[in-house]
């Protein structure tokens, strides 16, 4: 049976250039697949060209897919615990 859950985050990206702020989060072990992106939500579309930081109080989110529910319910306590994850929950 295979069950899989997955986990939303809003991450702080404020300062960061690019996907610098994913990129320096420790993701969780042992996780199925991560992806990052305003399709996962965002405070608004970037106003900044690409290679300049975002700007104070911009967030994006990403989603990652863990293979049990008890599994997603570690992976928010781990995603919480970083100084840019703004919010983590379980997606029902």
């Amino acid at each position: 049976m295979d069950v899989m859950a997955t986990v939303r985050l809003r991450i702080d990206v404020s300062g960061t250039i690019d996907n610098e702020a994913w990129t320096s989060l420790q993701q969780f072990d042992p996780l199925q697949k991560a992806e990052f992106g305003p399709q996962f939500g965002s405070s608004s579309p970037c106003k900044h060209r690409a290679n300049e930081p975002h700007a104070k109080g911009e967030w994006i989110g990403g989603e990652i897919t863990v293979q049990t529910p008890l599994l997603a319910q570690y992976a928010v306590s781990h995603y919480l615990e970083q100084e840019r994850v703004i919010d983590a929950d379980v997606v029902a």
